[in-house]
């Protein structure tokens, strides 16, 4: 196993616990698919899908969707809510670098705070862009580095072992001007917008141990310094909620995010 696949594997076991933060990303979810302008009928995929807010959101629309993850616990719980929603969508246990779907096979293709923890985003994002017909419409939520989240995967990435060499931070997905670079000359009319995830919490150090149960980097965080450096993870719980607290009033932490839509030339 190359060092790629060994990275990829690790981040399947850390977010398989990913299921209770589903509520947070839900409205996130409505804000995505009504941005890309999701109609019925169309032919949608979701990639790194999660437990399928999107995928659920965009068939509720009308459209016919395709949701795609690395994780097969949370395939099971995207199954289980769209049953409830009684929709139908096409799950695939799948990786964003080789996608398992022919070229030019959607209208639209969209991911919620997902594709960017992909480790190589130019294979990523030309997957995506293979599978995505002319014309179509590719759209993307992610976490800008100078925010909250983004701030938060730094301090987080500087408690784990270093990546293999290539990977990137996946903040950088949040910078509107690497978003082009990456994008390039295959999309045009690239829009941005903002909005902001709302989580209600009681502390910053309530989400910080709901994050250390959930949230995948934190998840490892956690499993790799509670027995090993004690101490340590007590530095990183401090940092957590020093840098939470900044973002947060009356019951909620603010989390502002990115949308990217672009159209494929």
């Amino acid at each position: 196993m190359d060092s790629f696949e060994a990275f990829k594997q690790t981040q399947k076991q850390a977010w398989k616990h990913f299921g209770p933060l589903e509520a947070i990303t839900t409205p996130c979810a409505a804000k995505l698919v009504n941005r890309a302008g999701v109609r019925p009928g169309q032919r949608v995929l979701d990639v790194a899908c999660g437990t399928g807010v999107v995928s659920v959101t965009a068939a509720r629309a009308g459209a016919k969707v395709t949701g795609l993850d690395l994780t097969p616990e949370l395939l099971e719980r995207a199954r289980e809510n769209a049953s409830i929603a009684g929709v139908e969508v096409d799950w695939h246990e799948g990786d964003v670098e080789k996608l398992p779907f022919g070229d030019a096979a959607f209208d639209v293709v969209l991911s919620e705070f997902g594709h960017i923890f992909a480790p190589r985003p130019e294979v990523a994002l030309g997957e995506m862009l293979r599978v995505l017909k002319p014309g179509g419409t590719i759209a993307f939520s992610t976490w800008p580095p100078e925010l909250f989240v983004g701030r938060m995967m730094a301090v987080t990435a500087s408690y784990l072992p270093p990546p293999p060499p290539g990977v990137v931070s996946p903040a950088l997905w949040g910078d509107p001007n690497i978003v082009k670079q990456r994008l390039g000359a295959t999309v045009k009319d690239i829009l941005f917008d903002r909005a902001t995830m709302l989580v209600p919490a009681l502390s910053p150090s309530h989400q910080r141990v709901v994050s250390e149960k959930s949230a995948g980097a934190t998840v490892r965080v956690v499993a790799n310094l509670k027995d090993s450096d004690p101490a340590r993870l007590e530095q990183f719980r401090r940092e957590f909620d020093a840098l939470a607290a900044e973002y947060f009033e009356d019951n909620i932490l603010h989390q502002d995010f990115l949308m990217t839509r672009a159209t494929k030339i």
